[in-house]
């Protein structure tokens, strides 16, 4: 996989995570309480974030990107 495909691949995931907080928040403003499309959405960002987390642990245990400090 090349570099470009797995920044793409990361940013698509931030993306949608900024997405479903959004949706949370306008969905918090404008239903006042009377659905659960804010549960919803929040849930979706939580799953996206520990899938990222787990996707980029899972990138780095097989090699397929490497950690670097500040100083690189």
């Amino acid at each position: 996989m090349n570099d470009s495909l797995k920044t793409l691949l990361i940013i698509g995931f931030v993306l949608l995570i900024l997405w479903n907080l959004g949706a949370g928040l306008y969905y918090m403003l404008t239903d006042k309480g009377q659905s659960d499309r804010t549960v919803k959405a929040l849930t979706r960002r939580i799953g996206l974030s520990v899938a990222l987390i787990a996707l980029v642990l899972l990138a780095v245990a097989m090699g397929w990107i490497r950690p670097h400090g500040v100083y690189g």
